[in-house]
């Protein structure tokens, strides 16, 4: 039998500074998980990954090392899939990357998939796992599941415009130069032995959005309106106000919602609104201004388009092309180092609606996602909405939840219902 011919790609542009940044205990990862209405068979698990990994061959891949750069290269067959008997987002250690960047896991009823950011991003990832539960479900119950929202016929080949890095094409004219002040940055003690606690907060996604209505804001800039106000209580309590420094937020867009893309790659950009409170006290309804209009603003196609040009024009610089990697490795972990963390104090995801085949919608109970923490940010989150349900998952690398415990009564002092859950000594939280 003729050896099949694997395929290899670039980074795309984003993807670049993962591999780079790693650390010897810290990788950048998230976690994308579907939870069914019956127990999952691991061996028709098995089955189903083996017939969706043939779809995804920019997913389905490892990250091999070049003279000069990190490239993609297709894996030949699918990793083996694992009980989920860990916390989420266990360390996923750089030689296990180099020879597959994702891993399947399952627990009772929940199949979870966890990425190397340089592979996907969430959205490229949720299509990933609603194809793979859709496989789960045909061979399990039998059930003829349409190929619609998101979840891809696998007896199709991919498509050339799944696996192109759709940055350079969408980069403008003329680069945005911006220069950003030093966030406020949470402080605590680490958590030993790499666990993670992670806090999930459900509300009904009705109420959100009509009170995000009532202030003429989109859900995204609430939640990020709040966890403002959060961060800025958490500061007052500890250091003085001549001290203190801005309160920002690093919010992922996902590019395919401003230009026709198709792509499976990483295609996100981050605006980063915040409030500086040297400026003096705002009302939590001028900050939603303040946030709403500096969202607008920086989601202007032409400064995306802006943004993008500095990005791949840094990649384009001759320089670079020709040093070696282990000197960009360096250069590009100073660079992280003095500007990645520092400019933002969490990272606040919102994949939102996430839809389903009503024939799979059927026998879904919850879709969730995480984040991983940063090198030095102790605190992200992540959310999506499904049914009539938000999912908030907040998740820490510090023992001291101080962050978590003022969102949440933020949100009840809005007027917001919130049931909490944690997986803080017990099982089975997303």
């Amino acid at each position: 039998m003729k050896k099949r011919q694997l395929r290899w790609m670039k980074l795309d542009n984003s993807a670049k500074l993962y591999p780079a940044t790693r650390r010897r205990d810290w990788s950048n990862i998230f976690r994308l998980s579907i939870t069914l209405d019956g127990q999952i068979d691991p061996w028709l698990l098995q089955d189903a990954l083996d017939r969706t990994v043939r779809r995804f061959p920019s997913i389905a891949v490892r990250v091999r090392r070049a003279a000069f750069w990190y490239y993609l290269e297709e894996i030949e067959r699918a990793p083996k899939v694992m009980p989920d008997h860990s916390y989420p987002l266990t360390h996923m250690p750089f030689d296990d990357i180099l020879k597959c960047a994702f891993r399947v896991l399952y627990y009772k009823n929940r199949i979870a998939v966890e990425f190397f950011h340089a592979i996907a991003d969430g959205n490229s990832g949720l299509i990933f796992l609603k194809t793979l539960a859709a496989q789960y479900l045909q061979l399990s119950r039998g059930i003829n599941i349409p190929c619609e929202h998101g979840v891809f016929d696998c007896k199709e080949p991919p498509r050339d415009e799944e696996l192109v890095d759709d940055f350079p094409k969408y980069a403008g004219k003329n680069p945005l130069k911006q220069k950003e002040a030093t966030s406020y940055q949470l402080k605590g003690t680490p958590i030993p032995d790499g666990f993670r606690d992670i806090i999930l907060a459900e509300l009904d996604v009705r109420e959100v959005i009509g009170l995000a209505h009532k202030y003429k804001v989109t859900l995204t800039e609430l939640m990020v309106t709040v966890m403002i106000q959060a961060f800025l209580d958490v500061q007052a309590e500890r250091v003085p106000p001549k001290k203190r420094r801005p309160v920002k937020v690093l919010v992922p867009t996902n590019l395919r919602r401003m230009f026709p893309s198709e792509t499976l790659r990483n295609f996100v950009l981050y605006v980063s609104p915040g409030i500086d409170p040297q400026l003096g006290d705002l009302t939590f309804e001028q900050m939603l201004s303040d946030v709403h209009h500096q969202m607008s603003l920086e989601l202007a196609p032409h400064r995306i388009a802006a943004r993008i040009r500095s990005n791949v024009r840094m990649e384009q610089m001759w320089i670079l092309k020709i040093l070696p990697l282990f000197i960009k490795n360096i250069g590009m972990k100073i660079v992280y180092d003095m500007n990645g963390e520092k400019k933002t104090c969490i990272t606040m995801s919102n994949l939102g609606a996430v839809k389903l085949p009503d024939e799979m919608a059927a026998h879904v109970e919850r879709v969730g996602f995480t984040l991983g923490t940063q090198t030095k940010s102790p605190n992200n989150c992540a959310m999506l909405s499904f049914g009539n349900k938000l999912y908030i998952a907040l998740i820490r690398s510090i023992n001291e939840p101080v962050l978590e415990q003022r969102f949440l009564l933020l949100l009840r002092d809005l007027g917001l219902h919130v049931k909490v859950s944690s997986n803080y000594g017990r099982e089975g939280v997303q």
